[in-house]
């Protein structure tokens, strides 16, 4: 039986695809940081920063990722970094614009914690499904792992160990709690749907 390769997506249809991607990724912020929880991965270090100094997750967020297209362009190419500079530029744009129209007055943290995790990572399977990422830490552990064969999944999970270290001297114990239910049912999501061989080409 012979494999046919999958069609490429449309431009509308990548288009679509980076705008509910980033959209949904900044709401699961908004959810985050009204609840005062962080993540994993460089989007939960940005956080972190935000509590501690005051400054705009946006911002902060896009910074953070700059120095990661490098190594995005020399393990996947131009294409996959141009879609994920406009995925983050789209997060950290609405993440700064969202709180100024969506405000929950009663978050339960359990319910808070779950959705993020579901909400984030179905933005996250879309950007994947579109050939794009959110950047950081993951790009660089695949790269990292080409080179030095060191696998990429222990460079994530060390990277995320050390943000929640340092959240423990931030946050009160039970967030930082919180936080990892989020976490785990964000990995989750991914683990159970991220299928490279069920998506449409990027």
């Amino acid at each position: 039986m012979t494999e046919t390769a999958p069609p490429q997506h449309t431009p509308f249809e990548d288009a679509q695809g980076l705008l509910f991607g980033g959209a949904m990724a900044a709401f699961g912020i908004v959810i985050l940081q009204s609840l005062g929880f962080i993540t994993g991965q460089i989007a939960g270090l940005s956080v972190l920063i935000s509590y501690m100094t005051g400054w705009g997750f946006g911002p902060v967020f896009f910074a953070l990722n700059l120095p990661f297209y490098w190594f995005g362009y020399k393990r996947m190419g131009a294409r996959f970094v141009v879609k994920t500079f406009i995925a983050v530029l789209l997060l950290s744009v609405l993440a700064q614009i969202f709180p100024h129209y969506v405000r929950f007055g009663t978050l339960n943290p359990l319910i808070g914690a779950a959705m993020y995790g579901f909400i984030s990572g179905a933005a996250l399977l879309a950007l994947f499904r579109h050939g794009a990422s959110l950047g950081g830490v993951g790009i660089m552990s695949l790269y990292l792992q080409d080179k030095t064969g060191f696998k990429a999944g222990w460079t994530q999970m060390i990277f995320d160990a050390c943000v929640f270290v340092l959240a423990l001297f931030v946050l009160p114990l039970q967030a930082v709690g919180w936080s990892f239910v989020g976490a785990v049912v964000l990995n989750m999501v991914i683990a159970v749907n991220h299928r490279r061989d069920h998506y449409i080409a990027g």
